[in-house]
């Protein structure tokens, strides 16, 4: 059982502090159209956290030309080095809110340290709670060499906000087997299970006329692509679900009278539910082509799969985790992920890969915070996990 003393949850507060005051928004446009890393600025978290890296003597250290850090923590002399694993986090903050210029505010209440925003940007704590957790275990290790641990591999990645984080995961570096990303939320959460999740891009085509003659000939794109929103199910929207249940999440429109597109992000936890959503997608749009008089295409594009399967057959990979939690006297609590992680697209890739609580709250939002305390068990359970 590791104990986290006053100095080490001082550590790991100064670490956050600096990540989080780096910008790195990424940019889900340029990432779907190639660019890796999406954002140039991502490289400078990675050059600072490969500087740390070093210093804290880990081995074969680098930044890889798509901005993914990577660095190996060589076993304790004489420790079994059959059960090594990779620690995971991403760099990236989402677009949808302002990560340039965070200025963290901390707040004492009820004997912790709330670690929140002035309200003018998000804090990103999402996932820079989760470096700096991982990079102060690092650092415990490093200042305890008396307390043994096997091999362990660090791999902080760029762009997971985009659903690009895994698109040049190096695999030729990562050798462990198994791996644990620290992306998630809530003290005591062992996330296993995630969405599917699907982008579908619709197009509608339409007829365009002078608007000062157009009745019965103009066909508005713009109009059929409002109408199409306005028919997906109201009670299957991110705002009106929660726990197992899936959703339709129009994420962007743009258009003319002549050409008009959609993009809508589809969620369910089952294969055949992803399925039942896709056809729901193509019979809406066709629908409100023919009232129109217009013409529609739907273009669906995979983006992640539900990573329990891959999980269930490596059950000793999420036994380890809870031991580490209840080692730290946590009882894991195992929720749905209502989004993804790099974990569920690693776990596709043949290495499964759970998810770690960080002690972050209301993610891509201002009013984004963490716990100090709360990261502070997650720092306890990521040592008991390294130790042996």
């Amino acid at each position: 059982m590791a104990f986290i003393s006053d100095g080490q949850k001082n550590a790991l507060l100064e670490r956050f502090l600096r990540y989080v005051q780096i910008w790195t928004t990424s940019d889900s446009s340029r990432a779907d159209s190639g660019f890796q890393p999406s954002t140039e600025r991502q490289f400078d978290l990675a050059r600072l956290l490969k500087e740390e890296l070093e210093q804290l003597g880990l081995s074969d250290v680098q930044i890889t030309e798509k901005c993914y850090v990577y660095g190996r923590l060589q076993a304790s002399d004489g420790a079994n080095v059959s059960d090594s694993f990779c620690l995971l986090a991403h760099m990236d903050t989402v677009e949808e809110c302002s990560g340039q210029n965070v200025k963290p505010v901390l707040t004492q209440k009820d004997g912790d340290t709330i670690i929140s925003t002035d309200g003018s940007t998000l804090l990103g704590a999402d996932d820079k709670a989760g470096i700096a957790e991982i990079m102060q275990t690092l650092a415990f290790f490093k200042e305890n060499p008396q307390i043994k641990h096997g091999e362990i591999e660090i791999c902080f990645s760029p762009d997971e906000e985009t659903g690009h984080g895994m698109d040049n995961v190096p695999l030729n570096l990562i050798k462990s087997k198994q791996a644990y990303t620290v992306d998630g939320g809530n003290l005591g959460e062992l996330e296993t299970e995630c969405f599917n999740a699907c982008k579908s891009e619709i197009k509608f085509t339409g007829i365009s006329t002078h608007t000062g003659s157009a009745r019965g000939k103009m066909v508005n794109a713009t109009v059929m692509a409002a109408n199409f929103i306005a028919s997906l199910p109201r009670h299957e929207a991110p705002e009106t679900t929660c726990g197992f249940e899936g959703f339709f999440a129009p994420m962007e429109i743009s258009g003319t009278i002549e050409k008009a597109e959609v993009t809508v992000f589809l969620r369910d936890f089952s294969t055949e539910g992803m399925e039942n959503r896709k056809a729901l997608i193509e019979k809406l749009a066709q629908t409100t082509a023919l009232i129109f008089g217009g013409k529609t295409e739907v273009k669906h594009t995979f983006q992640y799969a539900n990573m329990k399967n891959g999980l269930e057959n490596s059950p000793q990979t999420v036994q380890k985790l809870v031991n580490a939690y209840k080692s730290a006297g946590i009882e894991p609590i195992f929720p749905p992920i209502r989004g993804g992680t790099d974990g569920s697209q690693l776990t596709e890739m043949g290495i499964p890969t759970p998810n770690i609580f960080t002690g972050g709250h209301d993610f891509h939002s201002r009013s984004e915070w963490a716990s100090l305390n709360e990261m502070s068990k997650a720092l306890e359970v990521l040592i008991n996990l390294c130790s042996i």
